[in-house]
């Protein structure tokens, strides 16, 4: 019984591991679609005048970010994506035929976790860091009447679709947070399953 509440425990946080996945990948690659390839994090530009009259009337762009910091971080959302996957489906199988893993799929389960929640810290600290510098410029560190959220409203005349940058980098940097989560409480299970299965018992018990 222990063991298959392990499972069982292992199967959840897969699952919940591949919704938060998918909450990454879906706003990062529609907002990599909305700027045509273009990258909006680490950014740079700022507001000019178009005549003598007229202050910080239109937005423009000194350098576009590396293309590479979008894509890696849609490339970790997608590898977490299809790592949760397989391996929901690796416990949820093993949950109904009663089987149990090898220490040597352990240790691969547990190694596949650390991986994962090391890339997606990567993934995360690109977006977080990138997306602050493209608000800065955005909004020249505070100085504009508009705050970073506020300008998603407004047309920045850049050729590109930008009536939802802020949310979808926000939603993504919340996916990218819980991935993290689930991934490190799944390696503390793999890592202390016997503890794990001791509170499991436990918690069966009371009930």
């Amino acid at each position: 019984m222990a063991l298959s509440n392990l499972l069982f425990a292992q199967c959840v946080g897969y699952f919940l591991a591949f919704l938060c996945s998918f909450v990454v990948v879906v706003p990062l690659s529609e907002n990599s679609n909305d700027c045509r390839g273009r990258c909006l994090l680490f950014t740079e530009g700022m507001w000019l005048s178009a005549n003598l009259t007229a202050e910080r009337q239109r937005f423009t762009v000194q350098e576009w970010g590396p293309p590479a910091a979008c894509r890696f971080s849609v490339f970790a959302g997608l590898l977490s994506l299809l790592l949760a996957a397989a391996q929901a489906w690796r416990t949820l199988f093993f949950l109904c035929k009663g089987h149990e893993d090898s220490f040597f799929y352990a240790f691969l389960n547990l190694l596949i976790s650390v991986f994962v929640v090391f890339v997606i810290f990567i993934a995360s600290t690109i977006v977080s860091v990138g997306f602050n510098m493209w608000c800065d410029a955005v909004t020249e560190k505070g100085s504009m009447p508009n705050s970073c959220e506020e300008l998603q409203d407004i047309d920045l005349e850049l050729n590109l679709e930008t009536s939802a940058f802020y949310d979808q980098f926000a939603i993504a940097q919340v996916g990218q947070n819980k991935i993290q989560e689930c991934f490190s409480s799944l390696s503390q299970l793999l890592e202390h399953p016997e503890h794990e299965i001791a509170s499991l018992t436990i918690l069966t018990n009371n009930r």
